[in-house]
């Protein structure tokens, strides 16, 4: 009798560095859809329309990435990654304007605050556009590590 654990397809059962990665997405995936219930829903800013596009990519991916652990499918990249990188190109040219870089107004949803206010920003001066980077962004980066080792 063989001891060897069979291969099946995108199951990481072999290999819990890879759940460990996937579940650092969700954690950050978590952390950011948590982050932008309680800004708008507790602290009532009205998010933006590139925030609302950016929010469309990071709601799912807390869920998908979720049931990703729970299974243990490192296959979820296949459908995680693309949404990531799209959220990660609204939030870089999100960024971009709200560094002045590109000149086009911020375009406000409603009343209250402009997330390029100043009150929209972490510990005094780390802005939400930047945040929602840096999730993404270490989102698709654990998402491609995930990919890596499950080919």
């Amino acid at each position: 009798m063989s001891t060897e654990i069979p291969p099946q397809d995108a199951k990481i059962s072999s290999q819990p560095r890879t759940w460990w990665l996937l579940l650092g997405a969700w954690l950050v995936a978590l952390s950011a859809t948590l982050g932008a219930l309680f800004i708008g829903e507790v602290m009532g800013q009205t998010p933006c329309l590139l925030c609302w596009y950016q929010r469309i990519f990071m709601f799912p991916l807390a869920l998908m990435l979720l049931i990703a652990c729970g299974k243990e499918d490192a296959g979820i990249w296949r459908y995680a990654l693309p949404l990531a990188l799209l959220g990660f190109g609204f939030a870089l040219y999100h960024s971009l304007l709200y560094g002045g870089i590109i000149t086009e107004p911020i375009v406000q949803c409603g009343a209250g605050p402009s997330c390029s206010s100043a009150s929209m920003s972490l510990f005094g001066w780390l802005p939400i556009p930047f945040l929602s980077l840096i999730a993404f962004g270490a989102i698709s980066i654990l998402l491609f590590l995930a990919r890596r080792r499950s080919s």
